[in-house]
């Protein structure tokens, strides 16, 4: 299967990175305006760069590394000026090699700011899971990472050593984030370039510290600049005090307190998320939308052969009952905002109801 990653140029001269495995309908899709967010207002667009990738992950890579380039890195790369690319210190895009991984996808960020170089904008926040027990647990943590457009996994001491042949299976295809997670033997050799620290707990460790909710540390890391490291304590016990003393801030979920008990992935999962809200990442295929509703003409005339069918075998009555009976009947038919083939549909139902259509011998 082929996967893409794509830049376009919206009708305001920014631009959108993004990536697909169907190139041409997701295309089309932010040219009609099926994509919400930053294309939607922009239209229309057009389509600048595209290069094909083996897998989805070298597309997403791909598409942070290439978002995170400045307006004239990117206009270089529409012209095929390769010297100027180089000359920027970026390489060809059709020699992203395939476990290339970008440490600074801001490519949305980017984009809103009209494509301007990255470096006052802050890059996406590094998952540090401290002494991981198992390989399985690396592996769905470095899912849950992907599935919202972290790349970046930093390994403290992990107790099975590096790398774990038990994590791949459990990462369900997230091989590009395992092939670049670095290991550390502490906690402050994993954080030490970066400016912000966050512990993750739901316990009280006697350590005074602002705490915010993965929402209000997705706000922050946001809003900063510098790199920001989010660290995970092991699965069996969390982070212990000396951890989290090293962290500027904790992260706590409002959870039950007679039940305080995430699983690593789960952890992580909640802290992505809330990350990726300001992020353009790809919404999943929705289902077919609603048809819109009917005409009243044609609600009306379901509603008339309806009473007429009811008219004709005595269903209204008592007569002094006629008009408030007919009355709840059109308050229920008008409820659901039929759609002109449903309401043709069930006047076919009431048609053969009637005796009008036979059955098919």
């Amino acid at each position: 299967m082929t996967f893409w990653a794509y830049i376009l140029r919206c009708n305001d001269g920014k631009y959108y990175t993004g990536h697909s495995d169907n190139l041409e309908q997701r295309v089309a899709q932010h040219q009609s305006g099926e994509v919400p967010g930053y294309t939607h207002s922009r239209r229309p667009v057009e389509l600048m760069w595209s290069e094909a990738f083996e897998s989805r992950a070298e597309a997403l890579a791909a598409e942070m590394q290439v978002g995170g380039w400045s307006r004239a890195k990117k206009e270089a790369l529409f012209r095929g000026d390769w010297d100027s690319v180089s000359a920027a210190g970026k390489k060809r895009p059709a020699a992203f090699p395939r476990d290339a991984v970008s440490t600074s996808s801001t490519a949305t960020r980017n984009e809103r700011n009209g494509g301007g170089d990255s470096a006052d904008i802050a890059p996406p926040p590094i998952i540090v899971l401290v002494r991981p027990q198992l390989g399985e647990n690396i592996g769905k943590a470095a899912r849950a990472m992907l599935n919202f457009g972290l790349t970046e996994l930093r390994l403290v001491a992990p107790r099975d050593g590096w790398p774990n042949p038990s994590a791949g299976p459990a990462a369900s295809g997230a091989d590009v984030v395992l092939a670049h997670a670095k290991v550390y033997d502490s906690v402050a050799e994993a954080v030490a370039d970066c400016r912000h620290v966050y512990a993750t707990t739901v316990r009280k460790r006697g350590i005074t510290k602002p705490v915010v909710t993965p929402e209000g540390a997705a706000r922050a890391i946001r809003d900063d600049t510098g790199r920001s490291a989010i660290l995970f304590g092991p699965e069996r016990s969390g982070l212990e005090t000396d951890d989290v003393a090293l962290a500027r801030t904790i992260v706590t979920v409002p959870i039950n307190p007679a039940f305080g008990s995430l699983n690593l992935a789960q952890a992580v999962i909640l802290v992505a998320y809330e990350w990726s809200k300001d992020e353009s990442l790809a919404s999943p295929p929705s289902a077919d939308q609603p048809l819109p509703p009917a005409p009243q003409e044609e609600l009306e005339g379901m509603i008339g052969q309806l009473d007429a069918m009811l008219d004709r075998t005595g269903y209204y009555f008592p007569p002094h009952r006629v008009h408030i009976t007919k009355r709840t009947l059109r308050t229920l038919l008008t409820r659901p905002g039929w759609s002109s083939q449903e309401l043709r549909t069930l006047r076919g139902v009431l048609s053969a109801l009637d005796g009008k259509k036979r059955p098919r011998p």
